[in-house]
């Protein structure tokens, strides 16, 4: 599944699956301005940390664009910097966001002597690169996380973090796809993960899509779940993982990883390297998105708390590195001490 993320010559546009309304409706959400760009990802018409960073690629080329459409302007470089940061600062907590406008700038950095319009080509081309790069990264990931999944496995995930959440194939749904694939009877249990219900709408939407055994579960029977011997593996992806493996994922993360240390089941994170803020000591710095309340008060159009009673809407929370078995990625899975083994990727 790679479609969801399109790039459009014929429109000079961004084409992307608007996933507010899955998985009853399929309806495409088109971005030709930062504007746009900004608003996907402010909305959530498209999450998840990596496909946060390729759309952010297209839209520092988009950025370009623009700035281009406006000859007049004097400064067509402090122009296009303004809106290369509006866009590295769309969402707070997911690294992937300032990763891909970074590396974009830095490719920029390199070439000064480049034209604005001879800029826009090398930005479309570099955007594509990184749209097929983090297909392919996502289908290491699978490699090497499937030998971590035995034939007949129930694996248990937490919000979405498959094809829908990245370029294509996944991140903490890699392994599952790689390990059927490889002929083993592989199980998924999609937590419903309130209140954007990722995994109720979006995991279950694909995996039943492409063929694999899902049942959705609401959040609060994880408990009774592993209890029964029901799960025999946790993997959930990451929107940021800190510098000693600290891991940010969609809120609840935490308390599902909390269980799999009572019931002696191993829990993995399953990112790419990218997804690694070696910037970022420990969990306690990762920024948590507060996100809008109507979230939480409302289920589609339909009112479920009084009104003035105020709510918590975090949006991630941090599970510490003593609680992860391993950290999947795309250059192997990596084990306790995890400061050390992070060290040696960035050296």
């Amino acid at each position: 599944m790679t479609e969801h993320i399109q790039y459009s010559p014929e429109h000079d546009a961004l084409i992307l699956l608007d996933q507010r309304y899955l998985p009853t409706r399929e309806e495409w959400f088109v971005c030709k301005t930062v504007k746009d760009i900004c608003e996907a990802l402010v909305v959530m018409v498209v999450r998840g940390a990596p496909a946060i960073g390729v759309t952010a690629a297209y839209g520092c080329y988009l950025a370009a664009r623009e700035v281009a459409a406006k000859p007049s302007l004097d400064d067509w470089k402090a122009a296009l910097s303004a809106k290369l940061e509006q866009i590295a600062t769309a969402r707070p907590t997911a690294v992937n966001l300032r990763w891909a406008v970074r590396l974009m700038r830095g490719e920029w950095d390199k070439r000064p002597e480049l034209s604005l319009d001879e800029l826009c080509v090398f930005w479309l081309a570099k955007a594509k690169q990184i749209h097929a790069e983090d297909i392919a990264t996502c289908r290491a990931i699978g490699a090497a996380g499937a030998r971590l999944i035995a034939d007949g496995d129930t694996v248990m995930t937490h919000c979405n973090a498959g094809a829908l959440a990245t370029a294509g194939y996944g991140t903490a749904l890699a392994p599952i796809r790689a390990a059927v694939e490889q002929g083993k009877n592989v199980h998924v249990i999609a937590n419903e993960t309130r209140p954007f219900l990722q995994g109720a709408r979006l995991t279950a939407y694909e995996l039943h899509r492409d063929g694999i055994p899902v049942k959705v579960a609401c959040d609060n029977a994880c408990a009774l779940l592993m209890q029964r011997g029901l799960v025999q593996k946790v993997i959930v992806g990451a929107d940021r993982i800190a510098a000693n493996g600290d891991a940010a994922n969609k809120i609840g993360t935490f308390g599902v990883a909390l269980l799999a240390r009572e019931f002696g089941i191993p829990f993995y994170v399953a990112a790419p390297v990218s997804t690694i803020d070696p910037e970022t000591a420990d969990g306690s710095l990762i920024p948590i998105e507060d996100r809008t309340p109507r979230e939480v008060t409302h289920i589609g159009n339909t009112q479920i708390t009084p009104d003035g009673v105020d709510v918590f809407n975090f949006a991630f929370d941090v599970t510490p590195n003593r609680l992860i078995h391993g950290i999947i990625t795309e250059q192997g899975v990596l084990a306790a001490p995890y400061a050390e083994e992070i060290a040696k990727l960035f050296k």
